[in-house]
């Protein structure tokens, strides 16, 4: 009889608040900044206190509480150059980009930063931003068919010369890039993320990406997700990891967590939030089966634009350590965090509720715990 495999480490990641208005669509006071020095400070933060990863956010315009945007390639490249061992992830958007070049950029940020570069292929869903650059706006489903002509296109570059490549939006002829990312012990090339809950998005992921990023959800939804995509890439003799989007309020007690959190909503930029509703139509809701992103989200959920209420993480670091023990049962490989105050909470996270999850791992080290 075979040994049963040790479920891994629970990873955490950090969204980089590189576009103002922090993680929350409101009016409360936060101490959170878009700028680099804050930027820089706060990596070194998440690196210290056991972070794995951190994800740039991509955004070409001014909406819903972000007026003032870093680009994301650039950002990415200052943060890899501050720290020493934190994965930076790039959130970069098929379309506007073109794959032969981010897979360029991606390579040298690999070779210079030993292997730490990712990237992020975010589909899009937030059309004024193609319509005011003059790039053709497609349908929902059409924008995955995009992205993963973009994933074919980049890994084809990373891994062979003279790549040809016939697609429905690119074409590729006899390309060779030089120097190619680096080829690592437990990693042949950059790793690559995508989000998107839609069928589309699911199907993609299954077929390209390594790891697929939900958004906030209760625990039965994010189960329901992985075993489709893992089943779908099983059937195509492929793996995928997950990741699941949360905004953490780790207190002392839960009534302080708790009293945070209507804080947040009740500081709401209500026109905002209701802008950002109905430009969001656009994803799952404009698809055929109604399936994707903020399909079911209310006017509170997106508070926070990711849906990162949903999933619960919020309360004392005994009570989110086991929240997050329990999505690792379930087999989330990560946890996106996203704080109202960076700097402290996520020091707070790393010191108060990482060494929990490490002790109920070590204890427990199949998964074994029960959900509650």
């Amino acid at each position: 009889m075979g040994k049963t495999a040790q479920k891994k480490p629970m990873k955490f990641a950090h969204w980089v608040p590189n576009v103002s208005g922090g993680l929350v669509v409101s009016k409360v006071p936060q101490r959170t900044d878009w700028g680099l020095d804050y930027n820089v400070e706060l990596a070194k933060i998440a690196e210290e206190v056991g972070f794995d990863y951190a994800l740039t956010q991509i955004r070409f315009m001014g909406n819903y509480g972000a007026e003032y945007q870093h680009d994301s390639l650039m950002f990415s490249a200052a943060l890899l150059a501050n720290t020493d061992r934190l994965n930076i992830i790039t959130a970069i958007l098929p379309g506007i980009f073109h794959p032969a070049v981010v897979a360029k950029h991606g390579a040298t940020a690999d070779q210079i930063f030993n292997g730490r570069w990712c990237i992020h292929v975010a589909s899009g869903w937030f059309r004024e931003e193609y319509d005011a650059l003059g790039v053709p706006w497609v349908e929902h489903d059409e924008r995955y068919a995009r992205s993963r002509e973009f994933v074919d296109i980049m890994r084809g570059v990373w891994t062979e010369d003279d790549f040809d490549y016939e697609g429905k939006y690119w074409q590729i002829r006899g390309y060779t890039l030089k120097p190619k990312p680096l080829v690592l012990p437990d990693r042949p090339m950059p790793e690559v993320f995508q989000g998107g809950n839609s069928t589309a998005a699911q199907q993609m992921a299954a077929a390209v990406s390594d790891w697929y990023f939900m958004n906030g959800n209760t625990i039965e939804e994010h189960a329901r997700q992985i075993e489709y995509v893992r089943k779908l890439a099983a059937a195509r003799g492929r793996k995928v990891r997950f990741g699941v989007n949360a905004f953490v309020i780790a207190r002392e007690t839960e009534a302080e967590a708790a009293e945070q959190l209507e804080r947040i909503i009740g500081g709401a930029d209500v026109e905002a939030v209701e802008g950002f509703r109905e430009a969001v139509k656009e994803a799952g809701q404009s698809t055929k089966d109604h399936v994707g992103m903020w399909v079911n989200s209310t006017a509170r959920d997106l508070v926070q634009y990711n849906d990162g209420f949903k999933t619960n993480l919020i309360g004392t670091p005994d009570q989110i350590a086991e929240r997050i023990v329990n999505l690792r049962k379930i087999g989330v490989d990560l946890i996106l965090c996203g704080f109202l105050h960076f700097h402290e909470e996520t020091r707070f996270f790393g010191e108060r509720v990482i060494p929990l999850v490490r002790e109920i791992e070590q204890a427990d080290p199949m998964g074994k715990f029960t959900i509650v």
